[in-house]
């Protein structure tokens, strides 16, 4: 039996994304049929956006706090550190160093590294309140994930690791995806948000029915 194919569209900075991720984790125990495939999308690519979306990096900041206290209602484990957020003093990141970082990890040591790197950025940031657009940051959740970082900082710094990025992003366009998270199944089948786990099922199922 062929397996079903989901292109799982997310942003390293996506709040939604965060129980979103949590969910396709569980998703994938349960379901040997999947394959999941990890997209990139960027909600914020360079600092400038900040200004044009939210008139400045500090409004932005107070803007996604609300975002995040939305998504930690839904999160199933309520995980995040709005307070804390509240208290930082540093400028909320931009998704380019995340989405580098984490489409590096995958070709230092494929979709596991990947999703273990994606998955380590967003506790970083919306948990422990570290800034995941700094360097350092970046570099020692890469090293404490296990990957080998020699590996990785190579293929980080390689501007294929961009042209990757680039071509998920061309992809987003293709697909008419405008916000995340999002899954594509089959190359066809659009399921839109961070849904209950039993709702992202039926809709798979749906999807998969139809396609036979």
């Amino acid at each position: 039996m062929s397996k079903i194919s989901i292109e799982f569209f997310h942003d390293v900075i996506c709040s939604f994304c965060f129980p979103m991720s949590y969910r396709m984790r569980q998703l994938e125990e349960m379901r040997p049929d999947l394959e999941i495939v990890h997209r990139s999308f960027a909600l914020i690519w360079e600092d400038s956006d900040f200004d044009k979306m939210f008139g400045s990096r500090e409004e932005a900041k107070m803007e996604i706090v609300t975002h995040w206290e939305h998504a930690n209602r839904i999160d199933d484990l309520h995980r995040f550190n709005i307070a804390g957020m509240k208290e930082s003093d540093f400028p909320f990141p931009t998704s380019v160093k995340g989405l580098l970082a984490c489409k590096a990890a995958y070709f230092a040591g494929g979709n596991s590294a990947y999703w273990d790197l994606f998955d380590a950025l967003q506790d970083a940031l919306f948990v422990r309140t570290r800034n995941i657009g700094d360097q350092g940051v970046i570099d020692d959740l890469v090293r404490q994930s296990g990957i080998d970082f020699a590996a990785w900082q190579k293929h980080y710094g390689d501007p294929k690791t961009k042209e990757a990025v680039e071509g998920d992003l061309l992809l987003v366009e293709r697909y008419g995806v405008t916000s995340v998270p999002h899954l594509v199944i089959n190359g066809k089948h659009h399921v839109r948000g961070a849904l209950p786990l039993a709702r992202i099922i039926r809709a798979i199922d749906a999807a998969s029915d139809d396609s036979e």
